[in-house]
């Protein structure tokens, strides 16, 4: 999938040789030719869009140096690849302490620059990563960390973004697996609570007795427990996961602290004043349990004055290459695999053909197992065998996601990519390496340079054999060997037929 790549640079040759291997790789381009356009272009509206910038250190007026220092003092990270001359070096070594990502000595030649492209879109696509593990651990998780491509997962951020404001209670409803506790976190983490803590109780279980002042014994009644819970959580949030399995006893409790803002502890002379916001989340009916006599209808209505369903990944299809790209990141980091790179397409097509029961939580530890056990640049169909062993539905398309080229770890999708200056195409350019890096081989960029014969001589087989240097029948028994003669609609096969 496309990243968006800002290039500064005043020489126009140096933009256009950027600009060309940018687009070798399937990424969109914008060309500005001074730093002060750079800075300015990055803090419009939709400069945030961009994912690598990369830097001529000598400039008029505002050169590279100046563009880092600025972008320093603003607090923004952004990957950037610096260019130095031959004689320049040192100043691309204070680049990099400045917080450049990497430098290029000119002339660059186009393969270096591609794989510096590539290395620092890794790079960045697992800081980003890295940063959005810390702000869950840290409960500063907010909703514009979440994965939202979909219409059906963006509905979900524009209803908590409304909670967010409110003190009233929300109610998280979904399948197992959907991603409500994280919802909840970055609900939080919108608040004006978020600097208060984040108390995070499990009902299907006696809750483990809070730390702090709080303190209680582990073997204390699990009433009494889910009461340290309340009083932990004074000022934050109150986290119920899987609220449907609350007893009635604390049903009770609960009920009593949401309506009068209080509760009476055992043995206590007078009741306890209480402040959290309360979230919810369950995968059950609880309309069902309350007409069993399970759950409290009171306590019902009283939870579900702000519901929110989270859909499952079934119906978010969209949002599936971006979570790929999330997981995968995040593990080939943990696991050394620095040479794992993509998902091959058809691996991508079978991932997004597969209907997955367990939701994201079961495809994040589909990703975890697949990396571990990949040995090559890609991840392919091998390495999901419990997934083809039960085979797929129709593959879905979602708009603006495709499934033809392999999907890259170092970009986060976007479901509708932000506009982006449009850099001529060179369609006589044959790419020497593969999405991963490595070089492709022979016979491969023997069959496109063919082709390319094939598409530019409109198929008249004596011309594109004389322009080859190769007889012709060199030429029918390699296009036959290729397969070139039956790629459908890409060749000329009509034409060759007819000839």
């Amino acid at each position: 999938m496309p990243a968006q790549i800002l290039i500064v640079d005043d020489d126009p040759a140096q933009r256009r040789l950027l600009a060309d291997a940018a687009g070798r790789l399937g990424h969109d381009v914008v060309a500005l030719a001074d730093g002060r356009a750079a800075l300015d272009r990055l803090a419009a509206p939709d400069g945030g869009r961009f994912d690598l910038m990369i830097l001529d250190l000598v400039m008029p007026e505002l050169d590279g140096m100046g563009v880092l220092e600025n972008l320093k003092r603003t607090g923004r990270r952004l990957p950037t690849i610096v260019q130095a001359a031959q004689g320049g070096v040192d100043q691309a070594s204070s680049a990099i302490r400045a917080g450049a990502t990497d430098f290029l000595v000119k002339p660059a030649s186009p393969e270096r620059i591609e794989v510096s492209i590539q290395n620092a879109l890794r790079l960045g696509a697992l800081e980003k990563e890295l940063v959005r593990t810390r702000r869950f651990a840290a409960d500063a998780l907010t909703l514009d960390d979440l994965i939202a491509a979909s219409p059906a997962m963006a509905r979900v951020v524009q209803l908590g973004q409304r909670a967010a404001v409110s003190p009233m209670p929300i109610l998280l409803e979904g399948e197992s697996g959907v991603g409500k506790t994280q919802i909840a976190r970055a609900i939080h983490g919108s608040s004006d609570r978020r600097s208060k803590p984040f108390v995070h109780v499990f009902c299907g279980s006696s809750p483990q007795p809070p730390a702090g002042p709080t303190q209680l014994r582990a073997d204390a009644s699990p009433l009494a427990l889910y009461l340290g819970r309340m009083q932990q959580a004074q000022g934050g949030t109150l986290y119920l996961d899987e609220i449907g399995d609350l007893s009635p006893d604390v049903q009770a409790l609960l009920l009593r602290a949401l309506q009068e803002g209080e509760f009476e502890p055992v043995g206590a002379r007078r009741p306890v004043r209480v402040d959290f916001r309360l979230i919810a989340a369950t995968d059950r009916d609880l309309i069902a349990l309350v007409k069993e006599g399970r759950f409290r209808e009171d306590l019902f209505y009283r939870i579900n004055i702000f519901p929110i369903r989270v859909p499952p990944l079934r119906d978010r299809s969209e949002d599936i290459p971006e979570l790929l790209q999330k997981f995968a990141a995040r593990f080939v980091a943990e696991e050394g695999k620095r040479d794992l790179r993509a998902i091959a397409p058809e691996a991508l097509r079978l991932l997004m053909a597969h209907a997955w029961p367990g939701n994201v939580r079961q495809l994040e530890n589909v990703i975890f197992r697949a990396v571990a056990l990949a040995d090559g640049p890609m991840l392919t169909p091998g390495e999901f065998p419990q997934i083809a062993a039960q085979g797929g539905g129709t593959p879905k398309s979602p708009a603006g996601i495709a499934t033809s080229t392999a999907l890259h770890f170092a970009k986060p999708v976007a479901a509708t990519p932000a506009p982006a200056l449009e850099t001529p195409q060179h369609p006589g350019n044959l790419r020497a390496l593969d999405a991963g890096g490595d070089v492709r081989p022979l016979a491969e960029i023997e069959a496109e340079l063919i082709q390319l014969a094939l598409d530019r001589y409109r198929g008249r087989m004596a011309t594109v054999a004389r322009k080859l240097g190769i007889g012709r029948s060199t030429l029918y028994r390699k296009l036959k060997e290729l397969g070139i003669a039956e790629m459908g609609e890409k060749t000329v096969a009509g034409k060759i037929a007819a000839e």
